[in-house]
């Protein structure tokens, strides 16, 4: 290879000749997270995928193993993919992708033979879940978009599983807008496990090059008389519902403009008054839920116009006539004055100024300018909606939605958006119209022009839309603010918040030595607390000797113009390499839980699969939500859930636990949470009645838990007892699904005197066929292991007694 070719791309075995441009700041990041795990930051479009593929090749050459890349979204994934298949020199079949549309017994397959997983985090977090995966052997994770990973989004679990599975374990983060202060930036490392921090930003001059302006304009636009006509109207009823929460005592003031901070802290103060049953509580929630409604639709219509105006409350009518509608929402379309408002709107002929002046800034763009693209994005499927119709009278537009189907929208299939990028970047059509979908990440072409149709309360929205423009070439963003709404508080919290969010990231590369001890002394050291007992590299390093132990644990990023190009001396292409780990294998000392797949929405499943000695196993189970054995099933309600079927009429637990007591000796309800008796205003003793039914009528023990944790806790200790101290098997014969004859045949003997599926194949092996079990004496019941006269004589009495219905 010529000098100049060297000097333009990286050279590396595992990637393709003259596919990554070589940038010196993408090589100095991935030497940083080739040495530790560490977090990122790099602005929007600059290459951080690229930056993660680099360490990810170097992990693969040095050390074998898998590598994992996680992303928020399917499109974001499969752009990933594209990528991924493109730069590297490994056959396509073993970069497989892993979403919700692939099936898990295939994922399980896929995840043996593969060598890269680009995957959807919640898709990662089942499988773990479930047992069917092993992060045993994984030498790279990457998490995309990694300021998610707060709270209970997936990431943060997956990266506590990942650094107590995995044996050589390497975390790379990356973001263009980590958090909005140095406390949030901190957060997200501590949940990922994170000790380094690299930055670089559009000042630095190894990125400056590419680099180009992004001019920013906020253009304000008078809405209206018709529409503030229209929205003061809906503030009137706003004002009469805040009259009556200040009259409650949970609000001090009952003016218009209200925040969303003042209407959260009502809304605490009364579900206290729930918990002491006052019904005054129920009466004031119910009026709450009418000032969040009407709030929005203020916001919608004064920054937004009619036609979106017109398509909420087209919602909430039909919401109000469904069963089990909120008293709220049937209030609301019966108000007079919310009459009168829709009979304006829809009278109203007119457009909102966004709309004219969004048509005016493209035709500049397109026109005046010679433009090529045009992104406009906005909060609202009923504006994209409305925006394309308009536009697409003027110029070609497409809209970019997310996946759900809402009533009077239908949302696009992950190849339906896959398709529409494609002919954007392929030049087919002129304008895209996007909601949040395409603000993180994806490869949205370089664009002339992003138009915000209205602002974003939040920075690292604002950013990563921002992101999506001067690359390559100057770019423009324009965003349009409606005067005197809402449109103006949203805009000065985003500049507020993306100004701090920049001032952090500048102290960040000013303060990193000490960020890094403390992620050193917090992070990571809860990591290596975990109950498995590993350690991180990182903290083994420290353990060793202090940095330079831990510069030591993984070689920094070699030159790749000067990596060994013989692919043989990789490991990965070592056919002596170890064997992954399988995952999901229950050895004798643990115990199984299997969780029905809806169960997944709560913290029981991800908290139990982290205990030792327990495997969990996802099923979808048609009775019970856990089953902890071939006799005990376990239907959870949540308080709430438990009331809603004495005060809803629905009879479904009643249903749900007769079907489980038909196919369980020992059905068990947990009912999980605090206040069973106060929380809604239900009379004790219907209470009562309720629990009485479900122990006398079912045959169900129910039993009382305070949170997720205790109800976790108290399934451990059922499904030990039975499977350790009673050896009992776990069995899903709950599940209406058809047998084979074998199972069909233990399911009846195991089913004679609940001897349970043990016996049930001993008996069978030593007599042949059911009929001959049936038929035998209790001597010679007792010659088959483990049948005592007990167990003898109880099966002799099921078999021959005469049948009654007394009995």
């Amino acid at each position: 290879m010529a000098a100049t070719d060297q000097q333009a791309y990286v050279d590396h075995p595992l990637l393709r000749p003259s596919v990554i441009e070589r940038r010196l700041y993408q090589i100095e990041l991935a030497g940083d997270a080739q040495s530790d795990h560490t977090l990122v930051c790099l602005p929007t479009g600059l290459g951080k995928t690229t930056v993660s593929l680099l360490v990810t090749a170097q992990r693969l050459h040095q050390h074998g193993g898998k590598s994992v890349l996680l992303a928020p979204t399917k499109p974001l994934v499969q752009q990933h993919a594209e990528f991924y298949r493109m730069a590297l020199d490994i056959p396509d079949e073993e970069i497989v992708v892993f979403t919700g549309e692939v099936r898990p017994d295939d994922r399980v397959s896929l995840w043996q033979d593969a060598t890269i997983i680009i995957a959807t985090p919640q898709v990662i977090e089942n499988d773990l879940v479930g047992s069917r995966i092993s992060l045993a052997d994984v030498t790279h994770l990457t998490f995309d978009e990694c300021h998610r990973a707060t709270g209970d989004y997936a990431y943060c679990y997956i990266a506590e599983r990942y650094h107590a599975d995995a044996e050589e374990p390497l975390v790379t983060g990356m973001s263009a807008s980590p958090g909005g202060d140095a406390e949030e930036i901190l957060t997200v490392c501590q949940n990922l496990g994170l000790s380094n921090v690299a930055v670089k930003g559009e000042g630095d001059s190894d990125v400056d090059e590419y680099t180009h302006d992004t001019e920013v304009e906020w253009k304000n636009v008078q809405v209206p008389k018709e529409i503030l006509e229209i929205r003061d109207g809906m503030n009137e009823i706003v004002k009469d519902r805040l009259e009556k929460l200040k009259q409650l005592g949970v609000l001090k003031s009952a003016r218009v403009d209200i925040s969303r901070k003042e209407l959260f802290a009502a809304q605490r103060e009364l579900q206290k008054l729930i918990r002491n049953d006052q019904s005054e509580g129920y009466k004031g929630m119910s009026v709450h839920a009418e000032v969040m409604k009407l709030k929005h639709a203020v916001e919608v219509v004064e920054s937004q116009g009619v036609e979106s105006l017109i398509a909420y409350f087209e919602r909430l009518r039909n919401e109000a006539r469904s069963s089990g509608a909120s008293k709220a929402s049937q209030r609301l379309v019966s108000e007079p004055k919310i009459r009168e408002a829709m009979r304006k709107a829809r009278e109203y002929d007119g457009l909102h100024p966004k709309l004219s002046q969004t048509r005016m800034l493209i035709a500049e763009t397109l026109g005046i300018k010679d433009g090529e693209r045009v992104i406009v994005f906005t909060e609202y499927r009923d504006t994209a909606e409305t925006l394309v119709e308009f536009l697409s009278a003027h110029f070609s537009v497409r809209k970019f939605v997310g996946q759900g189907d809402r009533e009077g929208s239908d949302g696009m299939t992950q190849k339906e958006q896959q398709e529409t990028l494609d002919a954007f970047r392929s030049g087919e059509f002129e304008v895209l119209v996007s909601t949040s979908v395409a603000e993180e990440g994806l490869d949205v072409p370089e664009v002339d022009l992003v138009l915000f149709y209205e602002p974003v309360p939040k920075g690292i929205r604002s950013i990563q839309r921002k992101g999506r423009t001067g690359r390559q070439a100057e770019g423009r963003v324009v965003v349009l603010i409606a005067k005197n709404t809402r449109d103006e508080a949203f805009f000065w919290k985003s500049r507020q918040e993306e100004s701090k969010m920049q001032d952090e990231l500048q102290k960040l590369k000013r303060i990193v030595a000490d960020l890094e001890t403390e992620l050193g002394q917090h992070a990571l050291s809860e990591f290596a607390s975990a109950e498995t007992g590993t350690e991180s590299a990182a903290v083994k390093a420290e353990t060793n000797g202090g940095s330079e132990a831990k510069k030591n644990v993984q070689p920094a990023l070699t030159d790749f113009a000067e990596a060994k190009k013989e692919k043989g001396e990789s490991e990965y292409d070592d056919p002596e390499k170890d064997v992954p780990r399988a995952g999901g294998v229950k050895d004798e000392n643990s115990i199984e839980i299997v969780a029905d797949q809806r169960e997944l929405d709560s913290t029981i499943a991800r908290d139990l699969s982290k205990r030792d000695g327990v495997k969990i196993r996802l099923e979808t189970l048609e009775v019970g939500d856990y089953v902890l054995s071939d006799r005990v099933v376990v239907e959870r309600k949540s308080v709430s859930d438990f009331l809603d079927t004495l005060t809803g009429g629905d009879r479904s637990m009643f249903e749900q636990v007769g079907d489980a007591a038909r196919y369980y000796g020992r059905p068990v309800v947990i009912i999980e949470g605090e206040n069973l008796y106060g929380e809604r205003n239900v009379h004790p003793n219907a209470i009562r009645g309720a629990l009485a039914s479900l122990a006398i009528d079912f045959g169900a023990s129910v039993l009382r838990t305070e949170d997720q944790k205790d109800t976790a806790d108290l399934l451990q200790v059922i499904a030990s007892r039975e499977q350790k101290t009673d050896q009992r098997e776990v069995s899903v014969h709950g599940k209406k699904t058809k047998k084979t004859l074998t199972e069909q045949q233990e399911y009846v003997v195991a089913s004679i005197a609940d001897i349970g599926p043990v016996t049930a194949r001993a008996l069978l092996s030593a007599f042949g066929t059911v009929e001959a079990v049936m038929e035998a004496t209790e001597e010679e019941l007792m010659e088959v292991k483990g049948v005592g006269k007990v167990t003898a004589e109880r099966i002799r009495e099921v078999v021959g007694s005469d049948y009654s219905k007394k009995n």
